[in-house]
């Protein structure tokens, strides 16, 4: 069955190449078609498209496939192209002519768009919460640790004080700010296009409003043309905000795996948690982060690659799209299991509390120096000649205290700062609106 299928056999190899691999994503859409569904037709009713006995009918038969899907009892039978015709298809099956209504006033372009909204946004959700977790982890340690001093490096070079606390703390307000523009994606996700059609409308009175309430959208895509212009602008916007969030994923996994190496030996992971050499019976590699790292750069190159397929499409629906979902639905789960893993690895990690005894550590200090003669009333520039010239007598030492008091430094983090900006951020989402919008969808009598 084909919900443009007009009476003409296709032939097999157009039909597979054409079809692609939309089947076996579309499962991942199901339940969402069955919620877009419920909406749609509750709309239809309400316009005099159906009447209050085939709506209940309708609605009956697409809570039944919502249950079959949570329960994966639901499959695309052979010969049907996807889920929306699977879906339209049962429906038939069950109510006969009722059921071919549902599609009234409905493109598979604006159901295609729906479905792939309300996919992301719960996909968006999941990594947020993810995310959190994960911040969390980095927050508790970087307070755990806060006074266990680490070299700071620039160029590769041993060149200032810093902490666990600081390394941790980083890494936490990183993934604050990543939220935030993943939430800039998530508010171009939550605009309704059902009601676009084609790309053009209905000449039906639909109340497009009515939908994005049901749905627990937080707007309309009002333009018809820019719902359907749409499709690809918001898998590049999305995954850009990922690939945001997996520099941050990225960088921590390449800090620990070199921490983690024995020229650094800061920290060291349970041996449960890494993995050997078939010749080298001392090694232990930490191949979770190498790859996390792995999948972190390559979800990096995702937004890319929708722009190689959509970048010169001229307005209107085109069958290029159907690509995206290749390179889209799969990143969500990449970027959870990064996430999961880093939180996982992180939560067992062992800290080397004496990094800074070792000698080479010890111009670690030189900077402190400087500054505790500036304090005493020496200019900095001579401050700075004459601790370069102890240090190149090979004469330098340093027995004084830190002294690091502002705001994000050694002796002041302020991570209750940065966990309020991600209460605030984590907030904002607003994601009870959506399962609010479900419940009532799903219980409505």
């Amino acid at each position: 069955m084909k919900l443009w299928d007009k009476g003409v056999k296709i032939d097999k190899k157009i039909e597979r190449f054409t079809v692609g691999k939309d089947r076996e994503l579309d499962l991942q859409l199901a339940a969402f078609d069955v919620l877009g569904s419920l909406a749609h037709t509750e709309m239809l009713q309400s316009i005099g498209l159906l009447e209050k006995k085939e709506l209940k009918l309708i609605q009956e038969e697409l809570r039944k496939i919502y249950s079959a899907i949570k329960n994966d009892a639901f499959v695309i039978e052979d010969g049907i192209e996807d889920v929306h015709s699977q879906v339209e298809f049962l429906l038939t099956k069950e109510l006969g002519d009722v059921g071919k209504k549902i599609h009234s006033g409905r493109s598979r372009n604006d159901q295609v768009l729906l479905d792939l909204k309300l996919f992301t946004r719960n996909k968006l959700e999941e990594i947020v919460r993810e995310s959190r977790l994960l911040f969390d982890e980095l927050i508790a340690k970087s307070n755990q640790y806060k006074n266990v001093l680490i070299p700071g490096y620039t160029h590769l070079q041993v060149a200032m004080p810093s902490s666990f606390g600081l390394w941790f703390g980083a890494y936490a307000e990183s993934l604050t700010d990543d939220l935030l523009v993943l939430q800039s994606a998530y508010k171009v996700v939550n605009q309704n296009p059902l009601g676009s059609g084609a790309g053009y409308g209905s000449s039906f009175p639909l109340d497009r409003q009515m939908t994005t309430e049901l749905l627990g959208f937080r707007d309309l895509s009002y333009n018809v043309v820019y719902a359907q212009m749409g499709r690809g602008k918001m898998e590049f916007t999305v995954l850009s905000a990922l690939a945001n969030m997996a520099m941050t994923i990225a960088k921590l996994a390449m800090d620990a795996c070199l921490y983690n190496s024995q020229n650094f030996n800061f920290l060291s992971f349970p041996d449960e948690l890494t993995t050997g050499s078939s010749i080298m019976p001392h090694k232990k590699n930490p191949d979770v982060f190498e790859l996390i790292r792995a999948h972190a750069n390559a979800l990096q190159m995702l937004p890319a690659q929708i722009q190689a397929v959509t970048s010169n499409l001229p307005s209107g629906y085109h069958r290029d799209y159907q690509l995206t979902k290749e390179f889209f639905m799969p990143a969500f789960d990449r970027m959870i299991a990064c996430l999961e893993m880093t939180r996982i690895m992180l939560s067992e990690v062992k800290i080397n509390k004496d990094v800074l005894k070792e000698e080479r550590y010890k111009y670690l200090f030189t900077v402190e120096e400087v500054n505790r003669m500036v304090l005493e009333g020496v200019p900095f520039r001579d401050a700075y000649k004459k601790v370069g010239q102890i240090v190149e007598a090979g004469e330098f030492k340093y027995n004084g205290k830190l002294k690091h008091v502002h705001e994000g430094s050694l002796g002041n983090l302020c991570n209750d700062k940065i966990v309020e900006k991600m209460n605030e951020t984590f907030i904002e989402f607003n994601f009870n609106r959506t399962k609010e919008a479900y419940m009532n969808l799903l219980n409505r009598i």
